[in-house]
């Protein structure tokens, strides 16, 4: 399962310590999304009403650690650390996993890098594959196709049926984008 090195288990520590007294907390792992630089994750301190009913608890190093259960088969063998660098340093992840497991995600992937993101490119956004679950294909809308007021049009007459006619094990696109948090959108 994930490992966490010398100097990450150092900080966290530190982090770990400006929690208010008495306030039991987690380490919540989540992989977000995949990108050319490899996995993107979502790491953060959480309280007990946080965590999620299926996420994958484990001790590790005396820490509570939470995975959000699609990520897990990705994070075996993974290890967490801390590099230090001119700007002061940051959390980061050894993950000898291939970005996909799953033949079905695979053709996915495939899709919308060849089909779907050259299309996309033009209004300046991209599209980024989380995952597969039951059929479903869900996606998350970056650059100018976060917050677009149009995203639910690309979703629906372009996106989705590029995935479907590509992939008919897929019968529907989920988009899970956090659009409010989007920057200036094309449109």
């Amino acid at each position: 399962m994930l490992t966490i090195s010398d100097k990450a288990h150092e900080m966290l520590l530190h982090y770990s310590a400006q929690a208010e007294e008495g306030e039991e907390m987690a380490l919540r792992v989540e992989i977000v999304g995949r990108g050319a630089k490899g996995f993107q994750y979502d790491l953060q301190f959480v309280g007990a009403e946080e965590s999620k009913n299926d996420d994958f608890e484990i001790e590790i190093r005396g820490f509570q650690v939470r995975i959000a259960s699609r990520s897990v088969k990705y994070l075996e063998g993974a290890t967490l650390d801390f590099k230090e660098t001119l700007m002061g340093g940051g959390f980061s992840f050894d993950n000898p996993n291939p970005m996909w497991l799953d033949e079905l995600s695979k053709k996915v992937a495939d899709v919308i890098d060849k089909n779907v993101n050259p299309a996309v490119a033009s209004h300046g956004g991209h599209v980024d594959l989380v995952g597969v679950d039951n059929g479903k294909a869900i996606i998350a809308f970056g650059g100018g196709c976060q917050g677009c007021g149009m995203a639910d049009v690309t979703l629906k007459q372009g996106v989705e049926v590029m995935i479907t006619d590509n992939v008919p094990e897929i019968i529907e696109v989920i988009d899970a984008t956090d659009h409010a948090a989007g920057v200036n959108p094309f449109y």
